[in-house]
């Protein structure tokens, strides 16, 4: 494993969302709390970011190249990087402003998983304290209603499938906890959950994503490290981060063995310069691709 390569220090107060495009060679992440969209482009080595109107919190690919899939605090949006243009659609998140959308990814079927939480970002981006147990998992298949799966949850965070598809994993930082579900990978719906990843005395677990191997990779806000978990829920290794707060992580590059790593600025030590930055590492695992949201029949 390679040394870790600080490739953006954008600064983000809460950067999250690492999402890989093979086909445009670039990882695309977010700022919470600036409302921006970045994209590095690993052909020129260059960032370009894009403004909103409300905090952005996850992203995917779907079917249509070009065209991505993006969870505002409030609602679920079309986004196109290469115009910029932005396309409504009719999903609103029905408790904000009190809970907003949060981690969200699509399933290998095209469905789009995403959680809540209680709102912790003001409208000018300001950081709100967080009300434990308003958030909810949902899933979204294109052209239906959002569907509530979950409730009671304090801070929705990773949503992973196993590489067999025959698992779904899903945390709730404030509980310092991963489950595991059985994914029906018929019609994309969950059997009953069990704890997977509990206690790890490393920070809180924030967002993840699944090698090849069935190996899930944790980020652990204010943790400063990532921890490779086993399918067994065994702790492989531990990458340490030359900052503090871990947030997202995917695997891209040629060889889907890069780990892109988003971290945040927010509750940051004196010590943190590089806090906000994106990072990358060659881990010599391969990752597996994204999942693209299904909006063609």
């Amino acid at each position: 494993m390679n040394d870790i390569q600080c490739i953006a220090p954008v600064g983000d107060i809460c950067g999250e969302a690492a999402t890989w495009s093979a086909e445009e060679n670039a990882i695309y992440w977010v700022d919470i709390n600036r409302f921006l969209i970045h994209r590095f482009s690993l052909e020129n080595q260059s960032t370009k970011s894009f403004q909103f109107d409300e905090p952005v919190v996850a992203l995917s690919l779907t079917d249509i190249t070009g065209k991505m899939l993006v969870a505002l605090s409030s609602q679920l949006i079309f986004f196109f990087p290469e115009s910029n243009d932005r396309k409504v659609l009719d999903v609103t998140l029905p408790d904000f402003p009190e809970a907003r959308f949060n981690d969200g990814r699509s399933d290998p079927n095209g469905v789009f998983w995403i959680g809540s939480m209680g709102n912790n970002v003001g409208k000018n981006g300001e950081n709100l304290d967080v009300q434990n147990g308003l958030g909810k998992l949902y899933r979204y298949e294109y052209g239906h209603k959002l569907e509530e799966v979950e409730t009671g949850i304090g801070i929705s965070n990773t949503l992973c499938w196993s590489p067999d598809q025959s698992q779904f994993y899903f945390g709730d930082t404030l509980k310092n906890e991963i489950r595991k579900y059985p994914f029906n990978k018929q019609n994309s719906t969950l059997g009953k959950g069990k704890s997977f990843f509990k206690n790890f005395d490393r920070g809180l677990p924030d967002g993840s994503t699944m090698d090849s191997e069935g190996y899930l990779w944790n980020c652990r806000f204010s943790g400063k490290g990532i921890v490779r978990v086993s399918p067994k829920g065994d702790v492989d290794k531990i990458i340490e981060m030359p900052v503090e707060n871990i947030t997202t992580c995917t695997f891209g590059g040629e060889n889907l063995s890069t780990l892109f790593i988003t971290t945040a600025s927010v509750e940051k030590v004196l010590t943190d310069r590089l806090a906000g930055s994106l990072f990358a590492i060659e881990t010599g695992i391969q990752g597996m691709s994204e999942n693209k949201f299904k909006t063609l029949s």
